[in-house]
């Protein structure tokens, strides 16, 4: 069982849970979660007689802050995931991500799909799906164009105004308080990403893959989640959920580890 592993200069926690022998399942969260977010599915996997790995990402993790943004693309954080794969000992693992960990789960098993087994992502598409995503994809997404600008930012995001913006949201108040309170704004750096150069796009992905989007989803429209199966090679699953809104790890654990299962099997 390990409880760090290194990458890039930089050290990460992770939680490795369950028998060290069972197959592996690495869970990835977003933007502005921590690891915590999969408590409550990571117990069920692990009931399930899974072996779970729950790190902690870039930006978040105390000794994993780099201040450069390109230090925060897709394919730099994809060689952190693999790192803890290969500390960990595990050459192919079950994966799935909430969020910009969801994207992240994308970008893994379209440029490593030797290593994937199957791919379970909640909330957010395949990359390549926001494209051409529509007006009002436009407008919730917003924000995204907000967190480009230095500093301002860090500054609007205090923790009582993110705590406000994340009960609203539909986050419980438990880890919307934790999130709020974190050291979790260089993980802005994610969003910065997009626009750093050079790029490598997330390729279509080949490995069986299940994508949950919960229909009150204030962040995805339900277009840009349909979207999402076209870069999909693989066996594909495209679950709704209805009256479930963008957290879904934290407020449906059970629910995303049955789907997670579910595609394991």
């Amino acid at each position: 069982m390990i409880e760090r592993f290194r990458n890039d200069g930089l050290e990460f926690e992770v939680d490795d849970l369950g028998d060290p022998a069972a197959p592996a399942i690495i869970l990835l969260h977003g933007f502005p979660q921590d690891r915590a977010a999969w408590s409550g599915v990571a117990r069920e996997l692990v009931a399930a007689g899974r072996r779970v790995l729950v790190p902690e990402l870039r930006g978040y993790a105390e000794l994993a802050r780099p201040k450069q943004r390109r230090r925060y693309t897709l394919e730099v954080l994809a060689t952190d995931v693999l790192a803890l794969a290969d500390e960990a000992g595990v050459d192919r693992f079950d994966l799935a991500g909430h969020d910009w960990g969801s994207a992240l789960a994308f970008h893994v098993a379209g440029r490593h799909p030797r290593r994937v087994r199957t791919l379970t992502a909640f909330s957010v598409p395949h990359p390549a799906a926001w494209a051409n995503a529509g007006a009002q994809q436009l407008r919730r997404s917003a924000y995204i164009g907000f967190f480009q600008l230095p500093v301002l930012p860090e500054l609007i995001l205090t923790p009582r105004f993110l705590e406000r913006r994340l009960l609203a949201s539909g986050l419980g108040p438990e880890h919307a308080h934790r999130y709020a309170f974190a050291e979790n704004r260089r993980a802005l750096h994610w969003y910065r990403a997009i626009l750093a150069k050079p790029r490598t796009p997330t390729p279509r992905v080949p490995v069986p893959t299940l994508f949950a989007w919960g229909d009150g989803d204030e962040y995805v429209t339900e277009r840009l989640a349909r979207r999402c199966g076209q870069w999909v090679d693989g066996e594909y699953t495209f679950e709704i959920l209805r009256g479930v809104r963008h957290w879904i790890p934290e407020m449906h654990p059970r629910r995303a580890a049955e789907l997670v299962l579910s595609r394991c099997r």
